[in-house]
């Protein structure tokens, strides 16, 4: 029952979002497994980058938004070796993985198979719970609205960061959540399609 129902969501689905929340048991490897098999674009972040096996994707239309915690896993190295040149780290991310994958932290990093870009916004109000999940939401909406994985990730990216600092510069770093940045980034759409 639970397989045919989830195959009935999947099959509805037009852009998968898969990470967040999901947990790493036995259930989220099945779900993970099926979610695989969908050709949709989609983006993995949290449990679903422990989960997902490297040899089956490799597509275009994948974005990987780890963290530099999830990057070293995913690398076999560790977070400090990931810190110490990120750069390089996002580009051997997108080697081995394919896709387009965003480096979160300082300066987060987007790359593609063709090119690496800094999103110069952000702040350090942003180390918070959530503030991940609340990215891949976003750029999981821009994917259903029909831009590229490259595009999405590094729209999503930008207008994440961009509401933070907007919040920050308001009220502070300190205490920054996640559901802050939600009336900024609904400005900065507004705007964008306003102009």
């Amino acid at each position: 029952a639970d397989e045919v129902a989830l195959q009935a969501l999947l099959a509805k689905a037009t852009v998968l979002a898969l990470g967040p929340g999901l947990g790493q048991d036995d259930w989220a490897k099945w779900v993970c497994r099926q979610a695989m098999q969908v050709r949709r674009p989609m983006v993995l972040d949290a449990d679903a980058l422990w989960l997902i096996d490297r040899n089956r994707l490799h597509r275009d239309d994948v974005v990987y938004t780890p963290h530099p915690g999830e990057a070293a896993a995913m690398l076999g190295t560790t977070p400090a070796r990931i810190q110490a040149n990120r750069l390089a780290a996002v580009q051997a991310l997108q080697r081995e993985y394919g896709g387009v994958v965003v480096l979160k932290g300082a300066g987060t990093l987007v790359a593609d198979k063709d090119s690496v870009t800094v999103c110069p916004a952000g702040n350090p109000g942003m180390a918070s719970g959530g503030m991940g999940d609340v990215l891949t939401g976003v750029i999981a909406g821009l994917l259903a609205q029909g831009l590229s994985a490259s595009e999405a990730a590094r729209r999503g990216v930008c207008l994440h960061a961009v509401a933070a600092d907007q919040v920050a510069a308001a009220q502070g770093e300190r205490g920054l959540l996640a559901s802050d940045l939600f009336a900024p980034m609904q400005q900065r759409l507004n705007q964008i399609e306003g102009a």
